[in-house]
């Protein structure tokens, strides 16, 4: 698996489209209304958008993560990384920036390279 992250209009998708050389048909796009594992797409994109519908919909986030990892071991995972910034009141928004969070360390932990895009630069962390 291969991890792309970083802020919100960053380049991740171009970057990973270019990079690997794939199409929208390659794409999986996550939704913050579906709770379905994402998969059977070479890139899952905005992974961050799945994680929170599993918060409003209460589903535990490290179990979905641990499944995820296991059907999508050969994907491009991307994910917008939503920890930097003003911690949100609400406790929905502020439980999604923390599962997000500890998700990405997750993922990190078990891909086989990871990639922080920032300013449209990429930076590989491993």
């Amino acid at each position: 698996m291969i991890l792309i992250f970083g802020g919100a209009y960053q380049g991740k998708l171009a970057y990973a489209l270019d990079r690997f050389k794939l199409a929208e048909d390659d794409i999986y796009k996550c939704d913050d209304n579906n709770t379905d594992m994402p998969k059977n797409k070479k890139i899952i994109y905005e992974t961050d958008k799945w994680i929170l519908a599993l918060i409003r919909n209460e589903i535990d986030t490290g179990q979905a993560i641990q499944q995820f990892l296991e059907v999508n071991r050969d994907a491009i995972v991307i994910c917008n990384d939503i920890s930097c910034g003003v911690v949100p009141v609400d406790p929905v928004l502020r439980s999604w920036r923390e599962a997000v969070g500890r998700s990405l360390a997750m993922l990190s932990q078990k891909s086989d390279e990871v990639i922080r895009l920032f300013c449209g630069i990429p930076e590989k962390i491993k």
